[in-house]
């Protein structure tokens, strides 16, 4: 049935606490990333150690990732997004006391735990995006993923500011603790129960239906996440955001040394052209709303990759520096919409719409995390700035099947989610 797009006042709380929430995580990722060198030098390790401390995020994310999606299923996002704050507030304390105290396992442990919510809350929030956007009619998760955006801008300036002055490492990360520990707790209150959690009745009925369509029994099972992958337009979708999420993740891991090895820069210069890409994908996810209500998802992210597609031509075939570094607008803003807006079609007026955003979330944060870290093995054999082709060719692929965006016939935005959470 459809319904008029209603923004009362607990909706109004539950989307505030989700960019609230988002809003905090982006200042505790660029937080740490920020005071890296700090850590470093800290525990006194080589790079090759450092690169094995920092192994322990990897771990912890894609275990988090890997995990969230059932878990809410399950139990409902309210509880995972519950855990993942914990977690994180955990592992940058254990990571601060590991800095103060000069232990690497520390730090690695805390990495791991700091990782592990990241993954649980990220898959959780996009669920909860997607179920703010059925309920209100409107873009949400675009300005949503942009608050995290916005966070990893803010936490830069941040850490910039901290490093300069020569303040604690281990003091800065405690702090930035305590601020996600009362950014999560008011998060929890105000999101509803129930988000995205799989019933016994809905489990029964779909079983009672037969297994033609994926085989049958509740779709918070195993066999169940795997049957949503059985529609060609989720699997369409699944490749656009693998491009998209490597197209951005390439440039968090590499933006910087690309700008130093593969342009000579310096090293400020390289930083601050980072600083530039996270600016252009904040603005972007900002102010894309307006264009997604004109011209709708499938037209939008052609488009933004085609943007993304150009960036990254001029920053790996241009032989100037200064052009390479200016083109990274168009490759922020180009990358900007692509995750957030293909989750959304994702879970867009369909049954099952949890499992799906789920599938599609764990499948581009993947992407995001173990893609780009293995074009460090494909520049050794060819160098950086041509390894970077990849990111290209995959952006020109997902710019020809942007088709299967298009909204379903008969389930606008606005449409309401089978079962609505309860907002208590």
């Amino acid at each position: 049935m459809k319904v008029t797009p209603v923004m009362d006042a607990r909706t109004r709380r539950w989307r505030a606490a989700l960019f609230l929430f988002m809003l905090a995580t982006g200042v505790s990722m660029a937080s740490w990333v920020a005071r890296t060198p700090a850590v470093r030098d800290a525990l006194e390790v080589s790079t090759g150690a450092m690169g094995l401390v920092l192994f322990g995020l990897s771990i912890g994310s894609m275990a988090g990732v890997l995990a969230s999606g059932g878990l809410v299923r399950r139990h409902g996002g309210r509880l995972v997004i519950a855990v993942g704050a914990a977690l994180l507030v955990a592992g940058l304390l254990v990571i601060a006391g590991g800095a103060a105290l000069e232990v690497s396992g520390g730090v690695f442990g805390g990495l791991a735990l700091f990782g592990a919510g990241m993954g649980l809350a990220e898959v959780a929030f996009n669920i909860e995006g997607a179920a703010v956007e059925r309920t209100v009619g409107r873009p949400v998760l675009p300005v949503l993923h942009g608050c995290f955006s916005l966070g990893t801008v803010v936490g830069a300036l941040l850490g910039m500011g901290l490093t300069a002055v020569r303040f604690p490492v281990g003091w800065h990360l405690a702090l930035v603790a305590l601020a996600v520990a009362a950014a999560g707790m008011w998060t929890v209150r105000a999101v509803p129960a129930g988000t995205g959690r799989e019933s016994a009745v809905t489990g029964d009925a779909e079983s009672a239906a037969g297994s033609g369509a994926g085989g049958g029994g509740r779709t918070g099972g195993v066999r169940g996440h795997l049957a949503v992958w059985r529609d060609r337009r989720l699997v369409l979708i699944g490749l656009i955001v693998l491009a998209m999420a490597f197209a951005e993740g390439s440039a968090n891991d590499w933006l910087p040394l690309l700008m130093v090895d593969g342009h000579g820069t310096g090293a400020t210069a390289g930083s601050l052209t980072f600083m530039l890409f996270a600016v252009a994908m904040t603005t972007g996810r900002f102010t894309g709303g307006p264009l997604l209500v004109r011209y709708g998802p499938a037209a939008v992210v052609r488009a933004s990759a085609v943007v993304a597609a150009v960036g990254v031509a001029l920053v790996v075939f241009s032989d100037s520096a200064l052009l390479a570094g200016a083109a990274v607008v168009l490759w922020g803003l180009g990358a900007s919409l692509g995750f957030p807006v293909t989750i959304s079609a994702a879970g867009e007026g369909v049954r099952d719409a949890s499992a799906r955003v789920a599938a599609v979330s764990t499948a581009g944060y993947a992407a995001f995390l173990v893609g780009p870290p293995s074009l460090g093995f494909l520049a050794d054999h060819v160098g950086l700035r041509n390894a970077m082709v990849v990111v290209l060719v995959l952006l020109g692929g997902a710019a020809l099947i942007t088709g299967a965006l298009r909204r379903v016939p008969g389930a606008p935005v606005g449409e309401a989610p089978a079962s609505q959470p309860d907002l208590v």
